[in-house]
């Protein structure tokens, strides 16, 4: 059984970034004393306010009430580092990895209660809950991947295929796929009902070191040591975006709950927001000393918070909640459709296709005997009452709409399209100032360069 400590902290405030803005840069005090803090799946939200989870090669877990004074929670239980660290669902229970090669499934509270789940027999890398929050997966050194029952705390099963380290598995939204990436430079998709590995994306550049499936379950993002990240189509077995936008290893990514946006974080210092339909960097966000290890979005999209080797946690807003964004992707119609979870058929590869057939129609056995109609001369009596009537009323309406709704219309439609040209703009300017933040450390490495060998000529 593990326990928890309880710590009162004070957050130090930071001036903002713009959008989005760094809302919260970092917690005072010694929340982890040595190594990195990661905040994988850490933000929830609750009814009574926001929670972060971290974890820290120094064995400990935090749990957070993020509030101007807000109180810390230490739980000591594990052995050796803890690797990973998620929420369920809803908030009541938090399950950890270690390199003890246990999972532990905590009661988030100040008791600290925790169960131990032991099975691998070499680190785990990380653990995550299925939506429902009835399962637990997790990948490890071993090369396996394992299901647990949260309800009951046992093994369900293993699988077993990847020839290197498994380094993170991920659950899909509906619960009947896994993703999981491995240090073999697979990435493999996994039915959870026959237990057999249905699809593998190859990466012969580098080996991804976290990998997740998007909101609606079609695609999964694969972050890569190669300084890439990667959108997959399960469905089609496409790659379909390649981006290179980071001068290292991508360690994490989370998705916006709307699906529409990724966030990336790398050993080059930086987090980058990508917008995954213009298929375009827009935000290159500075703020931690050293690599970013961690970062995940809050369940709302408002918030997200990023951990570093810095040890420090970082809590941002984004830009959303300035304004309404729902409101506004309504304008944006293929922003606003979600796919539906793929079929199982489209993943199998040997199996046939269903959307490639014709389906039958069904239909109503409805004689037209059955149908009793009105006589001709009473539906033609009525429509003429009613069309006078509608037109009666109509012609006072348009004569007060017409002149406004029109104005109006051109005018937001005009406003709709110089918006469109400043985002262009905004983003073109964005690329050429990472480009020149880039060039600028390339120089003064440069120059330090020269300048050591300078005196050591001397």
């Amino acid at each position: 059984m593990g326990g928890s400590k309880d710590v009162l902290l004070a957050p130090r405030m930071n001036s903002g970034l713009g959008r989005p803005r760094l809302e919260r840069g970092g917690f005072d005090g010694p929340p982890h004393r040595a190594g990195s803090c990661r905040c994988r799946g850490a933000l929830l939200r609750l009814a009574h306010g926001l929670r972060a989870a971290t974890s820290s090669l120094d064995s400990f877990l935090m749990v957070w009430k993020l509030k101007t004074q807000c109180r810390a929670y230490k739980f000591v239980g594990h052995a050796e580092a803890v690797t990973s660290v998620q929420f369920s669902p809803d908030g009541q229970l938090l399950a950890s990895a270690s390199q003890d090669r246990t999972v532990r499934l905590w009661i988030p509270c100040i008791h600290g209660e925790s169960s131990v789940l032991k099975g691998h027999t070499a680190s785990v890398r990380s653990v995550s809950f299925s939506h429902d929050g009835h399962f637990l997966v997790s990948a490890s050194n071993d090369k396996s991947i394992k299901i647990w029952s949260v309800r009951h705390q046992r093994l369900l099963f293993s699988l077993f295929q990847h020839t290197h380290w498994v380094r993170c598995a991920k659950f899909s939204p509906d619960g009947r796929l896994i993703a999981s990436c491995s240090e073999d430079k697979s990435v493999k998709i996994w039915d959870t009902r026959n237990k057999t590995c249905i699809d593998s994306f190859l990466d012969y550049g580098g080996f991804a070191n976290f990998v997740d499936f998007n909101p609606s379950g079609t695609c999964i993002a694969s972050a890569g040591s190669n300084h890439t990240v990667k959108l997959w189509d399960i469905r089609m077995n496409k790659l379909l975006q390649h981006y290179k936008v980071h001068r290292a290893g991508v360690n994490c990514v989370s998705f916006h709950p709307s699906g529409n946006y990724l966030i990336t974080a790398s050993t080059d210092g930086t987090l980058k927001i990508l917008d995954l339909l213009e298929g375009r960097l827009i935000y290159t966000l500075h703020g931690h000393k050293g690599p970013v290890l961690s970062v995940t979005f809050s369940k709302g999209g408002e918030k997200f918070a990023s951990g570093g080797a810095d040890t420090q946690i970082l809590l941002w807003k984004t830009n959303f909640d300035s304004f309404d964004y729902k409101e506004v992707l309504k304008h944006h119609i293929r922003r606003t459709h979600i796919d539906d979870p793929p079929h199982l058929l489209d993943i199998y590869p040997r199996s046939p296709h269903l959307h490639g057939e014709k389906l039958q129609s069904v239909e109503d056995d409805v004689s037209s005997e059955d149908l009793q109609y009105p006589p001709a001369s009473d539906l033609a009596t009525s429509s003429k009452r009613k069309s006078a009537n509608e037109t009666e009323s109509a012609v006072h309406n348009v004569d007060k709409q017409t002149g406004i709704s029109s104005s109006l219309g051109n005018a937001l439609e005009h406003i709709v399209e110089q918006l469109d040209v400043l985002t262009l703009t905004i983003s073109i300017l964005e690329q050429r100032l990472t480009l020149t933040e880039d060039k600028l450390k390339e120089c003064l490495e440069n120059q330090q360069k020269m300048l050591l060998q300078g005196r050591q000529e001397e």
